[in-house]
């Protein structure tokens, strides 16, 4: 994958990590203009490549009476206009085929939520829109498998491909990340650490997903140093009262203390 060929992608001569970050769903326009805006600011200071992300559609619910969004289209056209507003790239999850051309028509990354990352039509759907990819890894599968969701990639005529690592099932209710995936996997394309569903409790008998995110920083520092291309960090302002994810989302008052950590250590590692 080359950076320098998403559309608005800034400082990508800084030899910094790349970020995906932003809400888990859109749900509305002024929450995804403000947190948006906040994480332009400090990525911009910080010299960081950053991509805008939330999902226009939640297709992956515990329940039936969960929050899905505001509306396709309507969510799609408030990415639109985040990238408009601040000049930087997007990035959203798609669940089916038609879902593909659709999403390509408004954002710059079409992102394969880790279930779904073996479903070949998908994968090949997002390949031929000729954007860049990114492949979550299957929370079942092995760093070694994720090759054959690149090729499939590869093999539709799109380069523009990497894989985020988000942990591994280990038992029902938590994930374990190995972060010797990272480096595996960066044999077959650029890695992304997703920080924040790596910290993720699934199958909680309430029926909503549980997590950690007091071990945010713990699990980001250990990406960095490991030497992941990029991070995913879902961020709100108020992960209480978010309607998907909150309960491992980072509260966005603490991402500029993060970033800066994590940019020192990352200048370290590369000075080596």
């Amino acid at each position: 994958m080359n950076l320098d060929a998403i559309p608005k992608l800034k400082h990508t001569n800084s030899n910094n990590f790349f970020l995906l970050a932003g809400p888990c769903a859109i749900e509305g326009e002024d929450m995804a203009l403000r947190i948006a805006e906040k994480v332009v600011t400090i990525t911009n200071r910080l010299e960081i490549p950053y991509i805008f992300k939330g999902s226009f559609r939640k297709a992956n619910r515990s329940r039936i009476d969960s929050f899905t969004g505001i509306g396709d289209e309507k969510a799609l056209k408030i990415l639109q206009k985040v990238s408009e507003t601040f000049d930087i790239p997007t990035v959203t999850d798609i669940h089916e085929s038609n879902d593909a051309a659709m999403a390509a028509e408004y954002v710059d990354v079409l992102q394969i939520p880790a279930f779904l990352v073996r479903q070949t039509d998908l994968v090949v759907a997002a390949a031929k829109t000729g954007k860049v990819v990114n492949l979550k890894k299957g929370q079942f599968m092995s760093p070694e498998s994720m090759q054959h969701a690149v090729k499939k990639v590869t093999d539709s005529g799109n380069n523009q491909v990497c894989i985020t690592e988000r942990g591994t099932m280990y038992g029902y209710q938590d994930m374990l990340v190995d972060f010797r995936g990272i480096p595996t996997m960066q044999e077959y394309a650029p890695v992304v650490l997703d920080v924040t569903h790596s910290l993720q409790q699934p199958n909680q008998t309430i029926g909503v997903t549980g997590g950690r995110p007091d071990m945010i920083s713990t699990i980001a520092r250990a990406g960095i140093a490991t030497g992941a291309d990029g991070l995913f960090i879902e961020t709100h302002f108020d992960p209480a009262n978010a309607k998907s994810d909150g309960a491992n989302m980072l509260d966005l008052s603490h991402l500029e203390k993060l970033l800066t950590n994590l940019t020192a250590i990352r200048k370290t590692i590369i000075t080596l």
